[in-house]
């Protein structure tokens, strides 16, 4: 055989194999579609108390391309059940089931466990967080403050549209300004999507601290014990950082491609989705690139679920024992896969209120009424910068520090050069300011591009402004 012929016959494998791949991918879009879908309604409607049919209508809006399947699929909300049936086209039926305490999970055939209430009364844990305020919304007494919250709200005269659902301001530990769309309020759980994310961060920070995960040494998962297995140096440091190197693809798209990146697969088709991102083989080498996708933070929840005792109540009791109820967040919901792991890449539920009190626990070095939350140093290490992160992207935080795209476009439009944030698809913000003791929880339904569309960052400078913090924001302090 020729050279020539053998480099033709590689060459038409190869492209018959990445065809294969790409058919396969998108046998798999009507599930993942379904799978997102019935995912959101079910949390919108059992956990958060929205209305479905406007769930859907502005989830979609702010996904681009997402009308085109959305218009073609049929969807059953039973709140006699409490669950949700969707199928596109008759085909991709994707089941989402709530159970009490535990929010929503997709059902499918290979579900391994029985979600089960959890047998204690979560949330109940004394406070070292006071009050920020009463159970009255807290409307501001700074004209420049009502007008930063009334921009922020405004609707552009065409699309996109921002669709700000809610915005609390905390300076100093009080809440000072707060404002909600109708049908939303003090109490109503948001979902956070990868805001989510941050959570999970510090729920390991926490772990650290105990002295049963460490940051730089290899990850104990089992599936990566061979001493031959590269996958065995991954370290906690890199599943947080998003630089594990697994060929996941991306979870930066919130559009209708996105449901062909096999990270989705992992999303909404399958029930133990760590064990699914444990086996997939590495891309880059650990440690070598930057690639954001929620199979690191699934990594990351397994370790939790592993190290707090094994089971979704488990879990549950170390998150409000350590983290929820000494923030005094009371309007939490957690959801969990089919195995019985938290899904920590994307679906916390909480209040505005509630979403700004885990804010508040990165402007002291991750101390709460004198008692250590966070390991010492764990928030700048959170904060601090990751390596070819374009985004501007810490330690499962979003930061300013640095020289990234991300953070020099930040600052470019307002954002003080310490800010760092949890950031959620569409549109959801938890921003820590520690320079001005200030903390901005901002949620919406609004489409992730083009940059600035949902309007944070003029909200941002609005607040620094109004909260006293001109001369800093201008670069004079």
């Amino acid at each position: 055989m020729t050279r020539r012929r053998m480099i033709l016959i590689l060459s038409v494998s190869t492209a018959l194999g990445a065809l294969a791949l790409a058919a396969s991918w998108a046998r798999d879009v009507p599930k993942v579609a379904t799978g997102f879908i019935a995912s959101v309604l079910c949390s919108e409607t059992f956990v958060s108390g929205l209305d479905p049919e406007r769930s859907l209508s502005e989830t979609t809006a702010a996904m681009p391309g997402a009308g085109l399947l959305t218009r073609a699929m049929d969807y059953r909300v039973d709140r006699a059940r409490k669950d949700v049936v969707v199928t596109l086209l008759g085909f991709g039926r994707s089941h989402a089931v709530y159970r009490e305490g535990l929010g929503c999970h997709l059902e499918h055939a290979d579900t391994a466990v029985a979600l089960a209430p959890p047998p204690f009364d979560a949330h109940s844990q004394p406070a070292l967080l006071p009050e920020l305020a009463g159970p009255a919304l807290i409307a501001p007494e700074n004209p420049q403050l009502v007008a930063a919250l009334d921009r922020a709200f405004a609707e552009p005269a065409e699309p996109p549209f921002r669709r700000t659902k809610a915005i609390v301001v905390v300076r100093d530990g009080r809440i000072v300004a707060e404002r909600y769309a109708d049908g939303y309020g003090v109490d109503t759980p948001i979902l956070g999507f990868s805001a989510t994310k941050s959570v999970i961060s510090a729920l390991i920070g926490i772990l650290v601290r105990q002295g049963k995960l460490a940051r730089d040494q290899p990850v104990p998962v089992a599936a990566w014990q061979r001493e031959n297995d590269p996958r065995h140096a991954i370290t906690v440091d890199q599943l947080l950082r998003h630089t594990a190197g697994l060929a996941l693809g991306s979870s930066l798209s919130a559009s209708l491609g996105a449901a062909l990146e096999p990270v989705n697969r992992m999303k909404f088709m399958v029930s133990d989705m760590a064990a699914y991102a444990e086996g997939i083989a590495l891309e880059t080498k650990p440690g070598e690139a930057w690639n954001y996708h929620d199979g690191n933070t699934l990594i990351l929840s397994h370790l939790i679920r592993n190290a707090t005792g094994g089971t979704p109540a488990d879990v549950l009791r170390f998150a409000d024992a350590e983290l929820f109820g000494p923030l005094g967040m009371r309007h939490v919901t957690i959801e969990f896969d089919g195995a019985g792991t938290p899904e920590g890449s994307s679906q916390m539920l909480a209040s505005a209120r509630d979403w700004a009190r885990f804010g508040l626990l990165y402007l002291d070095d991750g101390v709460i009424g004198g008692k250590r939350i966070l390991p010492q140093g764990w928030v700048g290490y959170s904060a601090s910068p990751t390596p070819n992160a374009w985004v501007g992207y810490g330690a499962s935080f979003w930061t300013n520090l640095g020289d990234s795209f991300g953070a020099k476009f930040r600052i470019e439009h307002g954002w003080p050069r310490d800010a760092f944030f949890a950031k959620g698809t569409i549109g959801q913000y938890v921003i820590v300011i520690p320079s001005e003791h200030l903390v901005i929880a901002r949620f919406g339904k609004t489409p992730n591009w083009p940059f600035d569309v949902d309007g944070v960052s003029r909200l941002v400078s609005d607040v620094v402004a109004a909260t006293g913090g001109a001369n800093r924001l201008a670069g004079r302090d």
